[in-house]
């Protein structure tokens, strides 16, 4: 991906969009640049899915994905005016949104996209059991944008680990080498999070099969503490092949945020093709079947939600008027 492809796809976006605004009633088409993240994640998976779901449910609303370094690079790309949407993992949102998410023109909320649970994976034939046994190894900690590697070492740090001296931290530069290094051993673990999570699925795929190490209870009650914006989440027994017991972790709600000045007549249409592509989006996903708009009404404050988009929800009647 060139810089430059994602100057153009968003000045061109912005145009589409300012177009649609002033002729929504005429529903011509609606173009939005979507930044997801490297390829081998699961949020370029989720933006592939999400784009397909939304163009079925309204042909005209057409999400143009662009592969970014992902949640740390798409805040800054939404505030320049260069991407429309932007996938970002739930810590880096949320440090964002609480300092800027109520002031005009800042990038807003689109919708809450699945909440995320943190977890190491290791080959099925790996000693180690424990985040505490990580200490000393080499570990994936993620794309070098990637919020989950600020999940990670919250984690880490709520086990007792220096995540800058207690571990020798991989940057990938590609989120699917991940699966690769914990194969061929140049990596004892990866860190990933979620349901349906593409690294998680390729290790388990491996002929050694996968062993997956959750966060202890006193250290999520550690974590949760200095992390208020967090919560704990349960993923389900048979999420992954091999995984016989449920696993209990802490993560945040992943979110599609919009540039702040999006047209509302574009953003009130986007909100209105998501919703309308619920359904779908589930078929195509596991864990869009979270993407609802309850779930976004719970998982930030009305404030930080784009003005059209929460125009919709007052319609649909998620939000009060």
């Amino acid at each position: 991906m060139r810089r430059r492809h994602i100057v153009a796809g968003g000045l061109a976006a912005a145009v589409s969009g300012s177009v649609t605004a002033r002729g929504a009633a005429a529903q011509e088409t609606l173009r939005l640049v979507l930044g997801t993240a490297t390829p081998g994640g699961g949020f370029p998976v989720y933006g592939a899915a999400l784009a397909r779901a939304v163009r079925e449910a309204d042909p005209g609303v057409v999400l143009d994905e662009r592969n970014t370094r992902g949640s740390a690079e798409n805040v800054p790309l939404l505030e320049e005016r260069r991407i429309d949407l932007g996938l970002v993992q739930g810590e880096v949102a949320y440090a964002h949104l609480s300092r800027l998410g109520s002031e005009p023109g800042g990038p807003k909320v689109a919708a809450a996209m699945y909440a995320t649970a943190g977890l190491f994976v290791v080959r099925g034939d790996s000693s180690l059991r424990t985040i505490g046994d990580l200490r000393g190894r080499r570990i994936a900690l993620g794309a070098a944008g990637s919020g989950l590697a600020v999940l990670a070492r919250a984690i880490l740090r709520g086990e007792g680990l220096n995540p800058e001296t207690d571990i020798e931290a991989i940057t990938l530069e590609r989120a699917g080498e991940g699966p690769i290094m914990v194969a061929d051993g140049r990596a004892a673990a990866l860190f990933g999070g979620g349901v349906g999570w593409p690294g998680f699925h390729a290790v388990a795929a491996q002929p050694a099969g996968a062993r997956f190490i959750a966060p202890g209870e006193e250290a999520i009650s550690r974590i949760l503490a200095a992390h208020p914006d967090m919560r704990r989440i349960e993923v389900p027994a048979g999420t992954y092949r091999g995984q016989d017991l449920p696993l209990v972790s802490i993560g945040s709600w992943s979110l599609i945020l919009c540039r702040g000045d999006l047209p509302e007549a574009s953003g009130h249409r986007f909100a209105r093709a998501l919703d309308r592509a619920q359904d779908r989006l589930a078929a195509l996903l596991p864990q869009g079947r979270e993407t609802r708009p309850a779930n976004t009404v719970a998982a930030v404050p009305a404030a930080w939600i784009h003005p059209g988009i929460a125009r919709f929800l007052r319609e649909a009647g998620h939000l009060p008027t």
